[in-house]
């Protein structure tokens, strides 16, 4: 197996679940038609996918550690492939709702598995990749999100899980068998299913949170922001979060070079200042331009802060990757699920422009925790 081909297949998945994940943001609305459900029971739903993320991601944790990742992420992906089909047929309230936690498991663990591969073909290569697989994990959920509702709105919810499920097959057929074969040290055979008791993937968990925690209140709440507070009109407030994904979406695919000719530790630093400058100005701005300007400086900033902090869990010293990556995906993903609820909460009492000065001061955070990011340096001399 070439480097090449095995950094290329590992692209190829993240990708493809970039592009389940975006074919499922259209797909709430027709749901809740289709059933005939308020927001509140659409969002218990919703809900219900993070559950069966977070419940799913230490399983394939263990599992990776056991079998290697190559294992692991083939279980996953052919499982997640139709998932959005399941979904889809399910006739009523709780058979979606079911479907819908399956569809969050699956995901999340084939999340654990590859980016377990991508840090398998890291220390193979000795070359940082873990930043532009998230690029292609951002251009597979704009793929997906932006071609799924005229999809849904020309033939229908069916035939647009169906179109998905086989764009999905054809990646995989195509990438798995050219996935690289990491082996598992032997005495990491037999990891039991519990998580690890060192503290130190927690702490690279509580950094990965506390740059997701920002990035949720982007998707969430800034067009919010600057509809009520701004009075921007519809059709500005959607720049908000459009220009933090945009500028995200470049800056993972240049994370890798800035990584190695930096250091992860300095991209790291460098990048959570980006951020915290980008939500301070956000935060601080009267008009929509320059509140969207931050949230793009925001996206630069986030971009790369996830990817280093997933590089370096795959490599805590003495800890199975898979076990190290689990830990930090479910704290990191928790920081999307935990942060609209929590934000909406505290809007009730302060503005959005405080809300957003203060996740501003939480990215000090991980500025502080810096120092655990060397484990994802790769390059030698």
């Amino acid at each position: 197996m070439t480097d090449g081909r095995a950094r290329w297949a590992v692209s190829a998945l993240f990708f493809a679940n970039g592009l389940l994940v975006g074919s499922w943001a259209p797909k709430i609305p027709v749901l809740m038609a289709r059933l005939g459900i308020t927001e509140a029971m659409a969002g218990l739903i919703v809900l219900g996918l993070g559950a069966g993320s977070l419940c799913v991601m230490p399983i394939f944790g263990a599992m990776v550690a056991r079998a290697g990742s190559a294992r692991a992420v083939r279980v996953a992906a052919s499982a997640a492939c139709s998932s959005l089909v399941w979904m889809s047929v399910m006739p009523g309230y709780w058979s979606v709702a079911a479907a819908v936690f399956l569809f969050g498991g699956v995901i999340g663990g084939m999340d654990v598995a590859m980016n377990a591969n991508a840090v398998a073909v890291e220390r193979h290569r000795k070359r940082a990749i873990m930043s532009s697989c998230h690029g292609f994990w951002s251009l597979g959920g704009l793929a997906g999100a932006g071609a799924g509702g005229a999809l849904i709105l020309q033939f229908g919810e069916v035939f647009h899980a169906v179109i998905v499920t086989m764009a999905v097959a054809g990646v995989l057929v195509l990438a798995l068998p050219r996935l690289l074969e990491d082996r598992p040290a032997p005495e990491a055979e037999k990891v039991p299913l519990r998580l690890p008791r060192t503290p130190l993937p927690y702490l690279i968990g509580l950094m990965a949170l506390t740059a997701m925690i920002p990035e949720g209140a982007i998707l969430d709440w800034a067009a919010v922001y600057l509809q009520r507070e701004m009075g921007a009109s519809l059709a500005v407030a959607g720049w908000g979060f459009a220009a933090c994904a945009g500028t995200m979406a470049v800056m993972r695919f240049l994370g890798d070079g800035l990584r190695r000719r930096f250091g992860a530790v300095a991209t790291l630093r460098a990048s959570a200042g980006a951020a915290m400058a980008g939500l301070a100005l956000a935060g601080l701005s009267d008009a929509p331009g320059p509140a969207i300007a931050g949230f793009a400086l925001a996206g630069i900033g986030i971009a790369n802060m996830v990817p280093i902090a997933f590089s370096a869990a795959g490599n805590v010293p003495g800890l199975a990757a898979g076990m190290g990556l689990s830990v930090v995906t479910m704290m990191g993903y928790s920081g999307i699920l935990l942060a609209p609820g929590s934000i909406g909460f505290l809007a009730e009492y302060v503005s959005f422009g405080s809300i957003y000065l203060g996740l501003a001061v939480l990215l000090l955070v991980p500025v502080l925790l810096s120092p655990l990011a060397r484990t994802a340096d790769f390059e030698k001399g």
